[in-house]
């Protein structure tokens, strides 16, 4: 079919399918990237482009009907109109991993083009069918506004403050997040460029028998099928446990849904995704363990040589089973908690290049030295010879820690010495990728009667799915932080991950703690109900203070800001009898004897400063922070210091983008490094400095858990905060009050943005997130199934930073990005319980107006 399309103005020709999107067209055909392909149904809204001066979705538009009508992307917006949204979207701290950013702007076109001075609900309404998963939408209504009051003369764009602790710095990634030329790694072309496309079996638990590629290798535009027996080295990888097979080998069972089986390499897509029809397995179907109960039974098959029991975990202070005894007050309950999708925007994506008798893969991820190390292991080539870079990472939140896409991408691109492109559809995102545990916590806990916190007994068990992932150590931190940032004498808890047939559970956003924290704060709530106390009042007189222990005999440091946290938000739950609150809080780093190291170095050229470091950017700001922090210590402008984050041939390795540790550990480096640099620099010029470098390094030196120690470094810092939602008169939720104790805020804006996002994502972990399994196999496979919120469901939020010194290290800033989600189910759970009395043990809670049918 040939199309004429006049796009940005300019008239162009394609010849392409008929069942073409207008999408394809656009990315592929014209290589107009600016929309992105988030979800290929018409959920996200990441693909929005206007169509004869009306939003649509290019994604489920058909081509043809493009076709006589004026097509505009984010590309083709005037220079002026590229300014104006290029300041609001960055000056509002509305920009974060920017992979929603061109559809949000290119949607604000829309809008303020028929309303050029939309009210809030105008804006909410108008953004409903957009997705973020970074920013909570509030501060995108924001840059909307800014960007109309620019376009009405009201306002001239301008520049963020200079770059220094504490500044609004607008964020130097922003501009090009919001204009669609920050590159992810589908927006790549290679030429000779194959694609990669994956076989996998309809069931999650199966014996293969025979794998027959005949037919497939036989199909236009195939190039490659390979097998286990093609991969060159070791075929079981894992990010720590090395458990999961790259491909499963023919007499293996299959341990869920997403195990791959085959690989194809085409010269299109298209033509390697049908390919995949022509691979005859001959399989037999095994019922599945679908429950932890079910793989701890007696007789149970063993779904991996140690068998089903990944890891148990053990918390002991004190005497809790004696203590209870002597308690004016004991509560016991069982809660549970679901598996949950990250749905970041960006779905999976690596391209394997070959090249200098390596191989380079450009990816999206969250830990480039740990994909590499991996991949040097399946490869089996010298370190050396494999590189692995990051593009722009369109989201993650603990989500792209592991292999997904690359590992393949490698070996198809290994096997043909072609370069290959791998991108997973939404679906494959939904079904492969490691979720947030589902979680069944039974906890005893009991207090004096004047509702002092005396005890603690909880068990918890997780659902770590086919593969360990980081399993055991969400196990951990679920089980470290069950205690709630409160004074507790006698602690007992005991923790085990088990495997199932269910997808892989791993790392997620607060890592085991949201889990763990909606128990203990709902056994607050019911102890508080039972000494006559409030829910404030209990939480301050158990909340812990410089000298406190932690459940694992930590001694609590000084800098703790929990008690400024209550206080910031008293008067906002004082104010409603509607109002639920919870604390939280949340390591900083690693920790448990883990070696865990951050990297930087600093090379003078030309007259400049360049950052090297291979900490990940996701989103946070992690090149802002960089570069502040820098300019903070030497003084230097921002306009002369650059920023080249997460490439193993050019950057040091700064460890994973996990833990809430890159600010603290990464910017502790840099500083280091930069006060090399600022001693160097007196009495000189950058010039005079020319082809120097520093480096930088801090170790957080931890001890283990459990160990001998009377009083052990568990972690090199804590967070903490505390949560109000408060209901309105449906029972929705109106508005959410929240405090952190961050430290030192380097940098507020994107510090606040980091906050709201992680709040809407635990309203929807509260109220709307679901991940029901059937079978091993998860129930809903779309993005617009999941729940997720979206603008004109989410409540307006009010964030207090509170500043108290903070950590020694990197000017005192502390992690957030995990503890922003962390508390905010509990305290939408306390909420509903002071409006009805009744307890919910599970989530997402029910009986509220978000309840949705077909569970």
């Amino acid at each position: 079919m040939r199309l004429e399309l006049l796009v940005n103005g300019e008239q162009r020709v394609v010849d392409v399918p008929e069942d073409v999107s207008l999408l394809e067209v656009l990315r592929e055909d014209l290589r107009l990237t600016g929309a992105k392909n988030g979800c290929g149904e018409g959920t996200c809204g990441a693909c929005t482009v206007l169509l004869g001066g009306k939003a649509v979705r290019a994604c489920r538009t058909p081509a043809a009907r493009a076709a006589g009508q004026e097509i505009i992307t984010v590309e083709g917006l005037s220079p002026r109109e590229k300014e104006i949204y290029t300041f609001a979207f960055t000056a509002a701290g509305a920009v974060q991993c920017g992979f929603c950013t061109p559809g949000m702007v290119m949607e604000a076109k829309a809008l303020l083009d028929r309303q050029p001075e939309p009210g809030e609900d105008e804006i909410r309404q108008a953004f409903k069918a957009h997705l973020c998963r970074c920013t909570g939408y509030q501060k995108i209504i924001t840059a909307v506004r800014l960007a109309g009051r620019a376009l009405r003369g009201e306002i001239e764009p301008r520049a963020g403050d200079p770059a220094g602790m504490g500044k609004a710095f607008f964020r130097p990634d922003a501009p090009a997040k919001v204009l669609g030329e920050a590159v992810f790694v589908d927006d790549m072309q290679v030429p000779g460029m194959l694609y990669g496309a994956v076989f996998r079996l309809p069931c999650a638990r199966a014996k293969v028998k025979a794998i027959d590629v005949t037919a497939a290798k036989e199909q236009p535009g195939v190039v490659a099928v390979l097998t286990a027996g093609d991969i060159p080295g070791e075929r079981y990888q894992g990010h720590i446990f090395k458990d999961w097979p790259a491909l499963v080998a023919v007499g293996e069972e299959t341990r869920y849904a997403g195990d791959a089986l085959a690989l194809v390499a085409a010269r299109s897509s298209r033509e390697a995704r049908a390919a995949l029809d022509y691979i005859k397995v001959d399989y037999e179907e095994l019922p599945p363990l679908t429950s932890p109960q079910d793989s701890l039974a007696p007789g149970a098959p063993a779904l991996h040589p140690k068998g089903n029991l990944l890891s148990e975990t053990v918390i002991k202070k004190g005497d809790a089973e004696a203590a209870l005894k002597s308690c004016a007050h004991v509560v016991t309950n069982t809660y549970t908690t679901p598996f949950t999708e990250h749905a970041f925007l960006e779905p999976e994506s690596a391209v394997a290049v070959p090249e200098d008798s390596g191989l380079t893969i450009y990816t999206s991820t969250q830990g480039v030295y740990e994909i590499h190390t991996q991949l040097v292991s399946l490869l089996n080539l010298p370190p050396e010879k494999v590189r692995v870079v990051n593009k722009c990472v369109g989201g993650a939140f603990g989500g792209k820690e592991d292999l997904s896409v690359q590992h393949h991408a490698a070996l198809l691109a290994w096997a043909t010495q072609k370069p290959v492109k791998l991108t997973w559809t939404r679906r494959e995102s939904i079904l492969c990728h490691p979720k947030r545990h589902a979680m069944t916590i039974t906890m005893t806990t009991g207090c004096d009667a004047e509702g002092n916190l005396v005890a603690l007994v909880a068990d918890l068990v997780a659902d770590t799915g086919a593969y360990a992932s980081l399993g055991a150590q969400v196990l951990e931190r679920a089980c470290t932080h069950a205690t709630g940032p409160y004074r507790i004498p006698n602690v007992t808890i005991r923790g085990r991950a088990v495997y199932t047939n269910n997808p892989p559970a791993g790392a997620f956003r607060g890592f085991g703690v949201p889990q763990s924290n909606f128990a203990m704060e709902s056994q607050l709530n019911l102890l508080a109900t039972a000494t006559g106390l409030s829910p404030w009042q209990i939480r301050w007189q158990n909340a812990l203070e410089p000298g406190d222990t932690l459940g694992t005999r930590q001694v609590v440091s000084a800098d703790i800001g929990l008690k400024d946290t209550l206080l910031a938000v008293k008067e906002a739950f004082e104010s409603s009898p509607c109002a639920g609150i919870a604390c939280g809080f949340k390591n900083v780093g690693l920790g448990v004897g883990t070696r865990d190291v951050g990297r930087a170095r600093l090379a003078v050229s030309g007259g400049r400063v360049k950052i090297y470091s291979g900490a990940a950017c996701m989103g946070q700001g992690m090149e802002a922070v960089l570069i502040q922090i820098v300019a903070e210590t030497t003084g230097l402008p921002a306009a002369l210091i650059d920023c080249v984050l997460a490439d193993t041939a050019r950057t040091p390795d700064a460890g994973c983008t996990t833990a809430s540790r890159q600010s603290l550990f990464t910017g502790e480096a840099t500083r280091r490094a930069a006060a090399d640099l600022a001693a160097a620099l007196k009495g000189r010029t950058l010039a005079g400095l020319e082809g120097r470098v520093f480096q930088g390094e801090f170790y957080g030196a931890t001890d283990p858990l459990n160990s001998n120690k009377e009083h052990p470094v568990t972690h090199v810092g804590y967070s903490y905060a505390t949560q109000v939602a408060i209901l309105d008169e449906e029972g929705r939720v109106a508005k959410v009050v929240a405090a952190y104790d961050v430290g030192r805020a380097i940098n507020p804006l994107n510090l606040e943005g980091q906050i709201e996002g992680g709040i809407v994502m635990g309203l929807g972990y509260a109220l709307t997130e679901d991940f029901p399994v059937q079978d091993g196999i998860p129930v809903r496979q779309t993005l617009g199934r999941l729940g997720l919120l979206r603008s004109h469901q989410v409540p307006q939020m009010e964030v207090h930073l509170i500043e108290k010194g903070g950590t020694p290290y990197a000017y005192g800033a502390k992690g957030i990005g995990e503890l922003a989600t962390i508390p905010t189910a509990a305290a939408v759970a306390g909420a509903y319980y002071r409006r009805d009395g009744k307890l919910r043990l599970s989530l997402p809670l029910e009986g509220t107006p978000y309840a949705r049918s077909g569970k």
